[in-house]
């Protein structure tokens, strides 16, 4: 073969490599574009990524006057919050309620792990905060803390818009919880029976305003 011929294959050659390096960057801009193109419409991130609880079931920091919540398969309508703070700490307390009439409060605290509460009024229990261990109902709670937080109130909760709040909240062993509340000057306590609540047994349906 001939210096010539040999030079036209080697030209021939590197066309060939050109055209295909060109070819693989037009395929990779292409794949960026497209990639690029599928995370604006799920607002800039990898739809998968957010697929956790809080997408899933809704977030219960976030619950507020107005939206659903289902607990257990049974459905609350949120008719008034509760923002309390007690130095650096704070936490919230919803007041819910379903359509037979019946009234539950549903606490969310993040210290640091998220902690989701039912509690249901015990109206007619004399029992009083205090002693380190009461004896309620055939279990004998132990004293975890006590306090005085202030409050704001949004919705209807049944009390002023703000003030504050006495605590005492009790623990037995399977972890069933006693609280006891009496708000501003008062001196009568509100006991309230509680029920830690798995993440999986709350889901949350938010209403638009």
């Amino acid at each position: 073969m001939s210096n010539d011929a040999l030079v036209m294959l080697a030209v021939v050659a590197c066309l060939a490599a050109v055209a295909a390096a060109v070819a693989g960057v037009v395929a990779m801009r292409r794949a960026r574009r497209a990639t690029a193109g599928m995370s604006a419409r799920h607002g800039g991130a990898d739809p998968f990524r957010g697929a956790d609880e809080d997408v899933l079931r809704g977030d219960p920091r976030v619950l507020k006057p107005g939206d659903i919540a289902e607990v257990r398969g049974r459905t609350y309508a949120v008719r008034g919050s509760l923002h309390l703070t007690e130095g650096s700490s704070s936490w919230d307390e919803h007041l819910l309620d379903d359509a037979g009439g019946r009234k539950v409060w549903l606490s969310v605290e993040e210290d640091p792990d998220l902690e989701i509460v039912l509690w249901t009024a015990v109206p007619a229990a004399a029992v009083r905060p205090g002693p380190p261990v009461v004896d309620f109902d055939g279990r004998r709670y132990t004293s975890e803390e006590s306090g005085r937080a202030s409050f704001a109130g949004v919705g209807t909760t049944g009390l002023e818009p703000a003030g504050t709040v006495r605590y005492h909240d009790y623990a037995a062993p399977g972890g069933a919880l006693l609280s006891f509340e009496s708000y501003g000057d008062s001196d009568r306590w509100e006991v309230a029976r509680g029920e830690l609540l798995h993440r999986s047994e709350l889901r949350i349906y938010p209403q638009a305003g």
